[in-house]
């Protein structure tokens, strides 16, 4: 005679779920809800699954005022890449690509000094830089130019500043790249009324991607084309993504 074990704790989880299974059927039935509908509905009031939790981190940080929105999002990962630069990513050159996203509420155009804007990092304590962006030849020049060892790596980070391109020395890669980072950067500085214009800006960070914790986008020059005037700036926290 096979011999049955008494397990309270597995009867007390088995009477909780079934209390909840009739505190749910007994709400839906007095709300005119069907049973199968209440517990679909209670399955997905449940905590995110992990992999929702990674996703909503990529959202992009966006700060909005005076009917226009602007949105930033760093890309961090290399398959991002992949669809503008399919052959060499700027990312494994140090590269960072933000894509971001002016969206114009107003009925009036406005222009932004896109040369203007830089990505602001806390190099250290006491030591915080501005990062210009490149041009699609800076960045074919910074993402393919020959890896050498910083010898000054030991006193604390530094981060290139971006040189003039030099024409020398320019192969078909360069070409190929020069081409797509164009075709992806923000195409027009003009913002049409209640229009969106979107693309990617370029900042060389060396590598030292890690730089994005303390990162904030700079937009300090957004004017109104109709008349005289100016927007207040843009300082997009890129570590406080919505």
């Amino acid at each position: 005679m096979r011999k049955v074990y008494y397990n309270p704790m597995r009867n007390q989880v088995l009477a909780h779920f079934s209390a909840c299974t009739i505190t749910i059927i007994t709400a839906a039935a007095a709300l005119g809800t069907p049973p199968r509908a209440a517990m679909a509905n209670a399955a997905l009031n449940q905590p995110p699954a992990p992999q929702a939790q990674q996703d909503s981190l990529k959202a992009a940080s966006l700060e909005s005022h005076e009917g226009l929105t602007v949105s930033a999002l760093p890309w961090t990962v290399p398959s991002q890449y992949k669809e503008k630069f399919p052959k060499k990513s700027p990312f494994d050159g140090g590269v960072l690509a933000i894509q971001v996203n002016f969206r114009n509420e107003s009925d009036e155009s406005l222009r932004v000094n896109l040369q203007a804007i830089r990505l602001t990092v806390q190099l250290d304590e006491d030591n915080r830089q501005e990062v210009p962006s490149l041009t699609p030849e800076q960045l074919a020049d910074a993402a393919l130019k020959p890896k050498t060892k910083d010898p000054t790596a030991s006193r604390g980070p530094r981060l290139p500043v971006p040189l003039p391109s030099k024409k020398g020395g320019r192969d078909k890669h360069w070409e190929e790249m020069e081409k797509e980072a164009d075709s992806a950067q923000i195409p027009t500085s003009v913002i049409a009324p209640h229009s969106t214009v979107q693309g990617l800006l370029y900042f060389d960070l060396g590598g030292q991607f890690d730089l994005l914790q303390t990162a904030h986008l700079y937009i300090p020059q957004i004017s109104k084309m109709n008349h005289s005037g100016t927007l207040t700036y843009f300082d997009i926290d890129l570590s406080r993504r919505q």
